[in-house]
C-alpha cells in the first residue's frame, strides 16, 4: 500500500504540473483554479460514491502510471541538467495522461479518486480490494 500511496503522490505531482490539464477542465467556474484545472476534491464537492467500473479504471490507470513512474524516476534522477529533468517530467506526464485517458477516465476524475483514496477509508478499501 505504501508503494501505491507513493505512486499516487508522484503521479498527482507530475499530472498537476502538466499544461495538458488546462485543456481537460470543463467544470463550473467556481471549481476551476487559475490555470483552468478543476479539482473537485479541493473545491469541497468531491463525490466519493464511485462505481466499481470507475474504480477498476482507476486501478488500471494506476498500474500503467506505476510503470511510467518506475521508468522515468531513474531517468530524471540521472539527468545531467535541470532542463533535461523537466523535459523528462513532461514526457512522463504526457504518457501518464495517455494512460489515464486510455483507461476510460478523465484527469479530474482520476485525481479525485486518488485524493479520495488517500483521505477516505471506504474508497481506499474498495480500491485495494480490486488490486
Amino acid at each position: 500500500m505504501n508503494k501505491l500511496l507513493t505512486s499516487l503522490t508522484v503521479s498527482m505531482a507530475l499530472l498537476a504540473a502538466g499544461p495538458a490539464l488546462a485543456q481537460q477542465s470543463q467544470q463550473n467556474p467556481e471549481q476551476t483554479g487559475q490555470d483552468g484545472y478543476s479539482d473537485p476534491a479541493s473545491a469541497g464537492s468531491q463525490n466519493t460514491n464511485y462505481n466499481d467500473a470507475e474504480l477498476k479504471q482507476f486501478v488500471e490507470a494506476q498500474n500503467g502510471i506505476n510503470d511510467i513512474r518506475d521508468e522515468y524516476m531513474a531517468k530524471i534522477e540521472d539527468a545531467d541538467s535541470q532542463e533535461k529533468a523537466q523535459e523528462l517530467q513532461m514526457e512522463a506526464n504526457d504518457e501518464m495522461v495517455t494512460v489515464i485517458e486510455d483507461s476510460g477516465l478523465d484527469i479530474p476524475t482520476y485525481n479525485a479518486i486518488a485524493t479520495a483514496y488517500n483521505s477516505e477509508p471506504k474508497v481506499r478499501n474498495r480500491v485495494d480490494a480490486l488490486m
